[in-house]
Formats: structure tokens, sequence, C-alpha cells
């Protein structure tokens, strides 16, 4: 067998069949994928894909590897993950297995009492490539810049069976790109920083854009890019779109944007608008200017309100991510979230889960440390990958867990529907009887259907009972 070099520049005596998995990447085509299928066919090892996401487990692929990895981008795809990777042991308990991605790291015990021999967070693909040459990959997070290298997707599940965009009556096949990894804000409930300590990684212009190109010939019509933030790094971001434009005239997109930099950079929207920009995702996360200073998001309820006034101006939707259930949560202030998205007329832009998502507190989450935070916390579940903590009204969380309930049952009704049962839910637990403000009394939307992925799920929400059943058979 020939010998190569690694991009860790380690030598590889032997050539190995590596299968990479992922279990969820908020309904694309996985990234976390192509990326590390690109960096082990450098090196001539030989490489199976497998997104159980859309495929069902196949065994087969698993008696054929010499290693797995898993890629695990996030809290969702971890717990998935987790669950086949046991399996796996289960049935072949020699075989190597690793997770890479952001999640990697988030719990103490992975090497000690889960299936990973190993686990590699931050720009992994050099830590793959020498653990698969069975190589000690090195620290679990690393951050040095790698090569730029073309995701490659010849192998991954076709872009139809994906998430797609819906707007103007049809529905429209998407590609997931990346134009930069980390982040340079440090919000204290976010992933991000713990990995990345406010780094930014940009991806090379070229490679973004050669990557657009095979997505548009595999079908792709609308692009979302799964920056942390896309305008972390404005200049790069600019190039980027101005190229893609260019290239491909009448492509949409959406990208993921801070309230703060909305506001930071009001003479982008109308550049970003004319290169088709349909939507952005924004992290309000609450409409309580205290709860806001504790997770350290850089913005307050009124700059919210002004970043969904300020995107309108140039025909952008904002869909905001929220956090409702964190330690200081009210039902009252649930309800002033409520009269928030009404008030905004935003109902067709959230998806419903949003109402239900809970804090997560991951293994050296930057919350843990808090004054504000110490007298919820409760021991750490490594299990639920995170410390537990507890409202101080029980009331609150057994609202969380009854709206996590109606959601789920919910799925496939309209969101309108859905949030019409969550707000006589909430509304029916406060103490205050109020009016609810008139749709669109702050800002109004356009009428119509709007512009959003036809997939519903989020990141930071616990995996369903229909993610989690085809992974215990």
């Amino acid at each position: 067998m020939p010998r190569t070099i690694g991009l860790s520049g380690t030598i590889n005596l032997a050539l190995v069949r590596v299968l990479l998995v992922s279990t969820y990447e908020l309904g694309n085509q996985p990234l976390g994928l192509s990326k590390p299928m690109a960096a082990l066919e450098a090196v001539g090892h030989q490489v199976r894909c497998v997104d159980v996401a859309v495929d069902p487990i196949d065994v087969a692929d698993f008696d054929w590897a010499d290693r797995v990895a898993f890629s695990v981008p996030m809290h969702t795809a971890m717990r998935l993950a987790l669950q086949v990777a046991e399996s796996v042991r289960a049935r072949r308990p020699d075989l190597p297995l690793c997770f890479y991605g952001l999640y990697a790291t988030v719990s103490r015990d992975l090497t000690v009492t889960s299936p990973a021999d190993a686990v590699i967070a931050g720009e992994y693909e050099a830590g793959l490539v020498a653990w698969v040459g069975g190589v000690d990959p090195g620290r679990t997070i690393q951050l040095a810049r790698g090569p730029a290298l073309l995701p490659a997707r010849s192998m991954l599940p076709t872009l139809d069976r994906y998430t797609r965009l819906a707007v103007g009556g049809e529905e429209r096949l998407v590609g997931s790109v990346e134009a930069s990894r980390g982040c340079s804000h440090r919000c204290r409930h976010c992933p991000v920083p713990v990995v990345y300590d406010g780094r930014v990684r940009p991806v090379d212009e070229a490679t973004v854009v050669a990557d657009v190109d095979q997505l548009v010939v595999a079908g792709a019509r609308h692009l979302t890019f799964a920056d942390p933030d896309f305008l972390n790094t404005p200049l790069h971001s600019r190039r980027v779109i101005a190229a893609i434009h260019t290239r491909h005239p009448g492509l949409t997109f959406d990208c993921t944007v801070k309230v703060e930099h909305v506001l930071r950079h009001p003479d982008i929207w109308s550049e970003l608008a004319e290169a088709d920009c349909l939507f952005i995702v924004s992290a309000f996360e609450s409409v309580d200017d205290v709860i806001l200073e504790h997770l350290d998001k850089g913005h307050t309820v009124a700059e919210a309100s002004e970043a969904v006034i300020l995107l309108r101006r140039h025909d952008i939707e904002v869909r905001p991510s929220w956090l409702p259930f964190t330690p200081w949560t009210t039902i009252d202030g649930l309800v002033d979230l409520l009269d928030f998205v009404i008030a905004h007329d935003l109902v067709p832009n959230v998806d419903p889960v949003q109402y239900t998502v809970r804090l997560l507190l991951p293994e050296k989450s930057l919350l843990l440390d808090r004054p504000e935070m110490t007298p919820h916390l409760g021991p750490y579940d490594a299990a639920r990958l995170g410390w537990t903590w507890s409202h101080p009204d029980g009331e609150v969380d057994q609202l969380q867990q009854d709206l996590a309930a109606l959601v789920e049952a919910r799925v496939d009704q309209p969101a309108d529907l859905t949030f019409a049962e969550i707000d006589a839910l909430i509304r029916s637990q406060t103490t205050i009887a109020r009016p609810r403000p008139v749709t669109g009394s702050v800002s109004s939307g356009p009428p119509g259907q709007r512009a959003r992925l036809t997939e519903s799920w989020f990141c930071c929400s616990e995996p369903t009972e229909a993610q989690l059943a085809p992974l215990t058979r």
C-alpha cells in the first residue's frame, strides 16, 4: 500500500475505510460530511457517507468501516449521534469511533462513559485526518487554519431529499454553504464561544463560490448560509455575495445575523436585497432586557424592534429565534413575547418550536459561573449533555413541557393555527388580563405567504420522538 501525506503532515502507512455519519443538520444536506470527505479523499482514504436523518441505518456500512466518525454540529445532532454510536459499539466493540464538530466536546464524560474514542471540535479536518491515519489527533479543540478544500458532495443524498424554500406558492431546492466558522461574540448561552472563544475563520471566497457552482448544478435555487453570524466578517461576506450574484443572478439566499450587526451595518441591506436576500434568521431570544443582559446578547428589546423595521424597508423579512424558557422567565414575560410577535406581524415568521425552547447549559457554558445562574443549577446530566436547572416557579417548567408536547403533536399543522393554541395556553396561565395588540401595530409584513424553509425544527431543541425512534430499534 503506498504511503501518503495527510493534512496534518503525518505519514499514513495504510489507507483506511472511513464511514462518516450525520444525524441532523437542520434539514440540510450535511456540510459536516462534505468537508471531511474532501479532506479524507485528498489523502486517499476510502469514504462512505450516511445521513440517518434521511436514510435508515444499514449495518453493512458499519461492518464495512475500519473507522466511524460522527458529525455533531449542534445539540440535537449530538443527542442522536450518541444513540447511534452506542448501538454501533454494542455490535462492534473494537471499532474506533470519533465525534467531530461544534458539539463534540460538550460532555466532560465523552471519552470515559460514551462510545467515543476521540473528540475534535473547531477546525476539525486536520485532526480527523490524523485520527483516521492512526495518529493522535491532538487537542480536542483545534483552531488552526487549514487548506481550502472544496466540499465533496457526490456521495451525499440528493438535494431533493432535504429542506426546501417555500415561497410564492412553490418549493425550491436549497443548498447549505458556509462562508465562515466561529463567531466574534460571546453570547453566554451559545455553544460557539465555548469552542471558538471570539475567533472567526473565514472560508476562502473562491471555495465558497465553487461550492455554490456545484450546488446550482445539483438543482439548488436557494442558498442558506450556515455561518453562526454572516456579518462577523462583513467585507468578506459582501465579496462572497457579489461573486455569487454575478455568476448566478436570481439565486436567492438567507443568512443568520445578530440584531447588533443588523443595526451596525444599515448600508448593507439594500446591497443584500438587490442580491436576492429573502430573509435573515436572528437570535432575538427574549423581550425582557434583564434576560438579554444575563445572556449578553448585545441588544435591547427596542433594538430588536428597530431591526425588524429596518429590514422591512428593504423588503427583507426576519425569522426570529427565541429562548423563551430561562430561570428568569415569568408567565407575564411570555405574554410580552407573544404580544411582540403579534405587534410586529411575525406570527408567519416564527416556527412554533421556537416558543418551547428551554435554556441548554452544556459543559463549559459561559453561564455556569454567573451569580444569577448559581441558585438554579442542579447536577450534570451526561445523558442529556448538560447541567440541569429548575425554575423557581414549577408552573413555568410545567408550561414548557405542555407547550413542547403541543408543538410536537402539531408539527404538520399550519404555524398560525399552532400559534393560536400556544397563545391561548400561555394566556390562560397569566394573572393579568390584557388585550392582545393589533396585528402589525408596530410593523407590518407583506401579505400572503412569506419565504421560509420547510424544516421547522431547531438546533437547540431536544430531539423529537420521531427523530429518536428509528435509532432505537
